[in-house]
């Protein structure tokens, strides 16, 4: 790339770099259709009224327009234009309308595309990135045991990852019905606003949001520090949940016997039941928060994030929650539960602090050299034969003295190089020379093996960060 000709915020990854990234999709796909989730792809585009659904601003749409538009499309709403997709359960609420008649129901979706999000770029934050989805929507109902499956599965994925220098990671679960019933109980009503600055408890501390609960959600100072104690619960079992749940309920006299309680009590026996269930299968990898907002306005059950063990400053690297009324269809309703990774986050974060590297930028695991161009058609046999056996094979690109060969291969992370017989009427044959080790020796492109340590590409990682 030419100097001053990046754009910020849209990373382009070096061949090594791309390896890493596409080892972590390969984990993530592997892991998602073990758990029996099906792969879909989705247009980039959408229309700007189905974008808004979300509760994003107009501003972190990136719109589109033809050139020749230029200059009128400001005449035309938002809503009523085209723009890129900023996350994958939008676009999935739009599909699974459109498709109903032709998709299995409960439907269990992994997806892994690229989003774009018009956000100030920072480390670890693009505006052109991948994410890696997996949803279950239903027709209907939907079980409320889709709830632990799925954080189930990312902690699966996640702990998949950490033999590239991934720490351990850890679901954060809350119930927003949980939250608005302790809320209401307060007496305050502008509950998508106490949400929005809940949730921005990690990135401008108690005081900010204390303040901004105050100025923009009409609350007192002690409903908002109210607000700020249901916070600061964390539990990793059911029965400690309700216990400091109940008690901090007491202290602030919401009535038990009201509606608000009741709606809290609801959201209570869900977290509960993710909590305990969870526990069951992979002790201590969900935990109840309280903290846990998620600023969107279409959750309307659990929600979750998921944060790395000595990572803090990286935030929450895996995100989601329920969502009863985002898909719908006359009076049917598809509910549904998803979870979304930050896939170039983490790519990001295995490079730049795990060290996580490639073994080669080449998948070629041999590099077939050419003694001549007029045999150049012999050394494209060998690399075929070797193709036709799953053995990746590269030719040399130029009939240059071997060393030169050698060093293209060495260059790329080749490890092998391939001799062709140089008399095919004498009995020699041909040999293979492992350029790591040295060693070198007779080989037939019919029935020789590479070393399984070379045999493919890998990532690894500084012992240190492991």
């Amino acid at each position: 790339m030419a100097k001053g000709s990046s754009i910020s915020g849209f990373p382009e990854w070096l061949p090594a770099e791309r390896v890493v990234e596409q080892r972590v999709i390969d984990t993530l796909r592997e892991v998602f259709e073990l758990n029996g989730f099906i792969g879909i792809e989705t247009r980039a585009v959408e229309q700007g009224s189905s974008l808004l659904k979300k509760g994003e601003t107009s501003k972190e749409i990136y719109l589109l327009s033809r050139l020749q538009e230029v200059g009128h499309e400001s005449d035309t709403p938002v809503d009523q234009r085209i723009g890129l997709h900023f996350d994958l359960t939008v676009p999935l609420s739009r599909y699974v309308v459109e498709h109903s008649g032709a998709l299995p129901f409960p439907f269990k979706r992994w997806q892994i595309q690229k989003v774009w999000r018009g956000e100030r770029p920072q480390e670890g934050r693009f505006r052109e990135f991948v994410q890696a989805d997996i949803d279950v929507v239903g027709d209907g109902t939907l079980p409320e045991h889709y709830e632990v499956e799925l954080p189930l599965v990312m902690v699966n994925a996640l702990e998949r990852l950490r033999e590239f220098g991934l720490p351990k990671a850890t679901v954060h679960a809350n119930n927003r019905k949980l939250s608005e019933g302790f809320y209401r109980g307060l007496g305050l009503t502008d509950i998508e606003g106490v949400l929005r600055e809940i949730d921005k408890l990690d990135k401008i501390g108690a005081d900010e949001v204390s303040k901004l609960l105050v100025e923009t959600c009409a609350a007192t100072p002690q409903q908002a520090q109210a607000c700020l104690e249901l916070a600061q619960i964390t539990a990793s079992n059911g029965a400690e949940l309700v216990e400091r749940f109940n008690a901090l309920c007491e202290i602030h006299h919401i009535d038990v016997n009201g509606t608000a309680y009741a709606m809290a009590k609801e959201g209570l026996d869900t977290l509960t039941m993710i909590i305990d269930e969870a526990y069951k299968i992979r002790p201590g990898s969900v935990i109840a928060d309280l903290k846990i907002a998620r600023g969107l306005d279409y959750y309307t059950g659990s929600v979750y994030e998921t944060f790395l063990d000595g990572a803090d400053d990286l935030g929450s690297i895996c995100s989601g929650g329920r969502y009863d009324n985002l898909a719908t269809q006359g009076n049917r309703k598809y509910p549904g539960v998803g979870l979304s990774i930050g896939l170039s986050r983490l790519v990001s974060y295995m490079l730049h602090r795990a060290g996580a590297t490639a073994n080669r930028i080449s998948p070629a695991c041999v590099l077939v050299a050419v003694w001549n161009e007029e045999n150049r058609d012999d050394s494209n046999a060998i690399a075929n034969t070797l193709r036709s056996r799953g053995i990746a094979a590269d030719v040399a690109p130029t009939a240059a003295k071997l060393g030169k060969q050698i060093k293209y291969a060495d260059k790329l992370g080749i490890p092998y190089v391939w001799f062709p017989n140089e008399n095919p009427a004498d009995d020699g044959s041909d040999e293979v020379k492992n350029i790591v080790t040295g060693d070198q020796r007779p080989a037939d492109a019919q029935s020789w093996e590479p070393d399984t340590v070379y045999a493919q590409q890998s990532v690894t990682v500084n012992a240190e960060n492991r």
